[in-house]
């Protein structure tokens, strides 16, 4: 019997996150949500659980708001400059299950060009 999508996307992600605590050598990761309307990141310190940097697209004006790549790109930016002042440089990136491409690549371009390292 094949997966439904949903079941699909689950599996990808526990598969991305297994591999992730392999490398992570103590590193907070860096997770990405997305939904139809927005999208959402936070930088996570797993050994700790708590969550120490976090953005959406919901903050800042009202034209700014939306789930396009240049929102994924300021929402990129932000959390790597919040991330930054708490004295983290240094994360894994955590995709979830979703694809290496549009809004979570244009996200995780910014992280890098506003200073993260992964």
């Amino acid at each position: 019997m094949a997966l439904s999508p949903r079941d699909t996307t689950k599996r990808r992600a526990q598969r991305v996150r297994t591999r992730l605590r392999k490398v992570a050598n103590g590193r907070p990761r860096l997770s990405v949500f997305r939904s139809a309307k927005n999208i959402y990141a936070q930088v996570i310190d797993d050994e700790r659980g708590v969550t120490l940097a976090a953005a959406s697209s919901l903050e800042g004006e009202k034209k700014d708001k939306g789930s396009d790549k240049d929102a994924a790109a300021r929402v990129g930016a932000l959390v790597a400059q919040r991330a930054i002042e708490k004295g983290v440089k240094d994360v894994v990136f955590d995709r979830g299950g979703y694809l290496y491409h549009g809004r979570v690549k244009a996200l995780a371009d910014a992280a890098r060009e506003a200073g993260l390292n992964f």
